[in-house]
């Protein structure tokens, strides 16, 4: 699969084998924002890298010939939200839904505004949510000010 990683030959191709050989290398690193979103499928966008988030005193990641890209979070925006999900049996660490809601609003000038309203419209959208959850998530990442008018508009 890469260096140092090894599988199978005739196993069945992994679904997404970016994010296992991430989850591999990078332990302690969490997918987040687009790459987040596609896994929840709450955007139409296609991920051309992977973003995932570290801790912001954790060194960088060695991820040779991998395209990802790389967010520093600290404390309590770094610990909050993480679920682990299976992805072709290995084990990826990767934001719930509605934190990576709001930290797509704190980085939406990155990511682009059109893309979080995508994913906010496509939550919407969903049997199983939790709006509730969504601002207590802002209120963390500080853009609760930001992010309630937009919740007031859709719900």
């Amino acid at each position: 699969m890469a260096r140092g990683l090894y599988r199978l030959a005739g196993l069945p191709p992994l679904a997404d084998p970016d994010l296992a050989i991430i989850a591999k290398r990078a332990p302690n690193a969490v997918v987040c924002l687009i790459s987040a979103l596609a896994l929840h499928e709450l955007t139409t966008q296609v991920p051309h890298e992977v973003h995932i988030a570290i801790r912001r005193s954790a060194g960088t990641p060695v991820l040779a010939h991998l395209p990802f890209r790389l967010y520093r979070f600290t404390g309590a925006a770094f610990e909050t939200g993480i679920e682990t999900q299976k992805i072709s049996g290995v084990p990826v660490r990767v934001y719930s839904a509605e934190k990576t809601l709001a930290d797509c609003f704190k980085y939406r000038h990155r990511i682009g505004m059109e893309v979080v309203l995508e994913a906010l419209h496509a939550y919407r959208g969903r049997r199983k949510k939790d709006f509730q959850q969504v601002l207590n998530y802002a209120r963390m990442c500080r853009v609760e000010r930001v992010m309630r008018p937009y919740l007031e508009a859709i719900v």
